[in-house]
């Protein structure tokens, strides 16, 4: 069965879709199976992978409004092993047409619909949630096994984080106790900076063997190459951000691995 991993964080512009549609691509190159959704209106993970989503008209509005079946909307990528449910604009309006036919929207629309087929087909399947706490990052959330919050080495991206634990204390609470933080990724790394290396070794002085070891640093390598439609590990391999979500794949198949045999022992 599939795992499925909810990359979440409040804020915006910290690399939630940067790591999403990038970690899927370096996961795919250990012959794992992807499904990538995203559940942001601006559709960009989508874009990101070539997929103009203004174009589809199976979408992951649609599959939550239960008008058409989740694999029915899932589109092939350009990279082997990739797939992608995508997102427009579209996506914004679905709580508000919930409402509309007289129906109560609930949280737990996303779990329903990722049948146990589709969960039987993928390796892991990556959730890009929208920033800020919202009706769809709270599906992303109760659909999920586990959280990877991305976070920028700067204050008000930490403070954020704050935030974050807080909602996934609450669904935990409520609608899916099984939720966990697989762990913390730091992004947008610029080692040159005390302020990044000061908030850096706060976070892993606070949380410890929750924060990976691998660094997404600030590079102009990964903007090239969204203009481009690939991601990194595509437009240039041998870069230092290639080699550091290259790594935060590793350090994700460990973890689980890890969990898993721990499971087994208890």
């Amino acid at each position: 069965m599939s795992e499925i991993i909810a990359i979440a964080n409040q804020k915006g512009g910290v690399g939630k879709t940067t790591t999403a549609y990038n970690l899927a691509s370096a996961l795919r190159k250990y012959n794992k199976r992807i499904l990538l959704i995203d559940l942001d209106p601006q559709g960009n993970c989508s874009r990101a992978l070539g997929i103009d989503p203004s174009l589809s008209r199976k979408t992951m509005r649609e599959v939550l409004l239960g008008e058409v079946e989740l694999r029915k909307a899932i589109r092939k990528t350009s990279l082997p092993h990739v797939h992608i449910l995508p997102s427009n604009l579209s996506l914004a309006l679905v709580e508000s047409a919930i409402y509309d036919r007289g129906e109560k929207p609930s949280y737990t629309l996303l779990k329903d619909r990722i049948d146990q087929r589709t969960r039987k087909i993928y390796d892991f399947i990556l959730l890009d949630c929208p920033p800020a706490l919202s009706f769809l990052s709270l599906n992303g959330l109760v659909a999920a096994k586990d959280v990877i919050a991305p976070v920028q080495c700067e204050y008000f991206a930490v403070d954020a984080l704050s935030q974050l634990l807080s909602t996934i204390a609450r669904v935990q609470r409520t609608d899916n106790p099984d939720l966990e933080i697989l762990g913390l990724v730091l992004t947008m790394f610029d080692s040159r900076t005390s302020l990044a290396t000061e908030i850096a070794q706060q976070l892993r002085s606070s949380f410890k063997d929750k924060v990976f070891n691998s660094v997404i640093p600030r590079s102009v390598c990964l903007c090239e190459a969204v203009m481009k439609g690939i991601p990194v590990d595509v437009y240039k391999p041998s870069a230092q951000a290639s080699v550091a979500y290259a790594g935060l794949a590793r350090e994700v198949m460990e973890s689980l691995e890890n969990r898993q045999k721990a499971a087994e022992l208890s």
